[in-house]
């Protein structure tokens, strides 16, 4: 039996890129000294996210970044023989796009652009087209942003391109309205939980889940950050606090074993969806 060891954080990332970067030296030395392969980082990673999202009080934008720039050189050189994900406003001519990129000392492995924009998103960012699965050392891959997993299609199409693992950043905020002082009472991050089991059984993956903590402009945000197995149970998290949570799974043997008698992927009817493309 081979484990993979894999690691979701929940921290509060801003404006400033050089304290990013010592925080998130940080968090991959602690993985990497508890034998650690995978490390999912939250959205916006990289300068951090939106400081509200109706367009009122600060409209700062994070640093546009570009996929092959030297920031992101320089997370993959802070990875090393880790898997590591994390979210970025990427620069693409005047475009802005809500991005996520997985590295590994050898580069870049894959590039997801949020396709999903909710409330005010897309007034700052173009929404990207695409949900692909990819290769890594740990296992064939699929990322997604946020409010791309209230879209059971999303995850769906990965799963269905081979994706073992689903990794999932967000910056996900409590409830704009009905709000309650104790996030654990809070609507929008019983969602946040429910999304993340939900996707994970349905598609019988091993579904790593990373959020902002803390807050940022008008923005509380729930932090939850968890490893799923393909069975929709927890397996660790960070509750509703700044952490890391860790697991470590025997990735065949879980997906065997979940998939050996019901394997929704196989048991699928495409042909009786009348409204659904995947």
């Amino acid at each position: 039996m081979t484990e993979t060891r894999v690691a979701a954080v929940a921290a509060n990332f801003g404006r400033d890129l050089d304290d990013a970067f010592a925080r998130i030296e940080v968090i991959l030395d602690d993985a990497r000294a508890r034998g650690t392969q995978l490390v999912v980082l939250p959205e916006a990673t990289l300068g951090g996210y939106l400081a509200n999202l109706d367009g009122a009080g600060d409209v700062s934008l994070p640093p546009a970044l570009e996929v092959d720039g030297p920031e992101v050189q320089r997370l993959a050189a802070l990875a090393g023989d880790l898997v590591v994900t994390a979210g970025m406003c990427e620069a693409d001519g005047e475009r802005r796009f809500n991005t996520a990129i997985a590295v590994h000392g050898a580069g870049v492995l894959g590039v997801h652009r949020k396709v999903h924009q909710p409330l005010g998103e897309g007034a700052s960012y173009a929404a990207g087209e695409a949900f692909d699965a990819f290769d890594t050392p740990v296992g064939r891959l699929g990322m997604m942003i946020c409010y791309d997993k209230a879209f059971p299609e999303a995850a769906r199409a990965m799963a269905v391109d081979g994706a073992q693992i689903l990794c999932c950043m967000s910056a996900w905020p409590t409830a704009r309205t009905q709000s309650t002082p104790d996030i654990a009472d809070d609507r929008w991050a019983r969602r946040f939980d429910l999304y993340d089991r939900a996707r994970a059984l349905e598609n019988q993956v091993l579904w790593v889940s990373a959020n902002q903590a803390g807050t940022f402009g008008d923005l509380r945000f729930v932090a939850s950050a968890k490893v799923v197995d393909a069975g929709g149970d927890v397996l660790a998290t960070t509750g509703y606090e700044a952490g890391v949570a860790y697991a470590s799974v025997d990735l065949d043997g879980m997906l065997d074993g979940a998939r050996r008698h019901m394997f929704h992927l196989r048991d699928r009817r495409p042909d009786a969806y009348s409204l659904v493309g995947v």
